[in-house]
């Protein structure tokens, strides 16, 4: 073993766990660990990963001791229970749930956005939505530039995002409706998702008409980019497709800004790449955003329209992780950038509802 930080990896079984584990494997030369250890549950145990690493089982008899860095990818009822343990027996937590995002004191944090967001956590930090983690990516050059009054956001969010049985239930739906037999019946989903588009993904909380999807990407973006004055209107969809999330994004800028000129900040974001027309499946398997069909919007002086798509198993979600990982371990933790023009003096935004997800009613998670 080197001498290099030791790993947890909690939830390494999952679709996202298994991913963080392919992203330290292949960024091993900027994070050069010293020992990773998987964590799952007890049906998990004992399983091997990567050809060498023997999955533990997480339960009060684990030793959670001595490690430096703890990624948490196994749902936000895991987190709650199991991350301010980890914190307290020394490490720092990168959690991908939804269980601290919204607390004040936990930084929510995309690595080429908000890093200085950072050099104010207490071992614990969050990561975003996978939805808003590509979105703000995206986004974020042109609100340093010019600022965002506005922004009206589709997704179209594919399977992968529910989990490995998601991708499972799409597949044996299509392969009936493909050789003419009986159609599977949808547990997942409250519809069939083969050859088919939901239009909420998410779960409904009692007497909201957004789902918790949708909510997410509306106080996150708030808090990542920093001003709380920005309209943020969202519809969040499920469609048939096994990875990346893909989103029809019209913002209305503060000041005034080209098609053109918003091409040449997005040519020199970090972790951003332009095409005329962007695709789930080109993204698949890379940890870019994919930006494009860049145009002004002809109904405002001071809109413009974009399609933004990214894989939200890498950049939304482990790819992000390993990322502020590396940030941590570098000590690169950046300087906070105020957007030009800024929010009106005053102006505040009422606090949003907490979706939660053992309560909620289920749409299209």
């Amino acid at each position: 073993m080197s001498d290099g930080p030791r790993i947890a990896v909690v939830g390494a079984t999952g679709a996202v766990g298994t991913v963080m584990l392919e992203c330290l494997r292949e960024r091993a030369d900027a994070i050069s660990p010293g020992e990773i250890v998987p964590f799952a549950t007890e049906r998990s145990a004992g399983r091997i990963l990567d050809g060498r690493l023997v999955v533990r089982a997480l339960n009060d008899d684990a030793d959670i001791s001595g490690f430096d860095l703890a990624l948490f990818s196994a749902g936000a009822g895991t987190s709650r229970e199991w991350a301010r343990r980890f914190v307290e027996a020394g490490a720092t937590v990168i959690d991908n749930s939804s269980a601290f995002r919204r607390d004040p004191a936990v930084p929510l944090v995309v690595s080429e956005v908000n890093p200085h967001a950072l050099k104010q956590h207490r071992g614990l930090i969050a990561n975003p939505n996978c939805s808003t983690m590509q979105l703000m990516v995206a986004l974020a050059p042109i609100h340093r530039a010019v600022g965002i009054e506005r922004m009206i956001v589709a997704t179209y969010q594919s399977v992968s995002g529910t989990g490995h049985a998601a991708v499972q239930e799409l597949d044996a739906q299509a392969r009936a409706d493909l050789a003419g037999d009986e159609r599977p019946a949808p547990t997942i989903y409250p519809d069939q998702i083969a050859f088919n588009v939901i239009g909420a993904a998410g779960n409904f909380v009692d007497g909201d008409d957004h789902t918790d999807e949708e909510r997410k990407m509306m106080f996150e973006t708030r808090k990542i980019l920093e001003d709380e004055s920005i309209g943020v209107a969202v519809t969040c969809v499920r469609v048939p497709v096994r990875t990346s999330h893909s989103e029809a994004v019209n913002i209305q800028t503060r000041e005034p800004l080209s098609a053109a000129q918003a091409q040449e900040l997005l040519a020199e974001a970090p972790g951003v790449i332009l095409e005329d027309v962007p695709s789930p499946l080109r993204a698949a398997g890379r940890d870019e955003v994919f930006v494009g069909r860049i145009r002004g919007d002809e109904s405002h002086p001071r809109a413009l329209s974009m399609f933004v798509v990214a894989d939200n198993l890498r950049k939304g979600a482990a790819t992000n992780a390993v990322q502020i990982a590396e940030l941590l371990l570098r000590g690169d933790l950046g300087d906070r950038v105020v957007a030009k023009g800024g929010p009106p003096a005053g102006v505040t935004e009422p606090e949003l509802p907490v979706a939660d997800r053992d309560t909620a009613v289920p749409a299209s998670r």
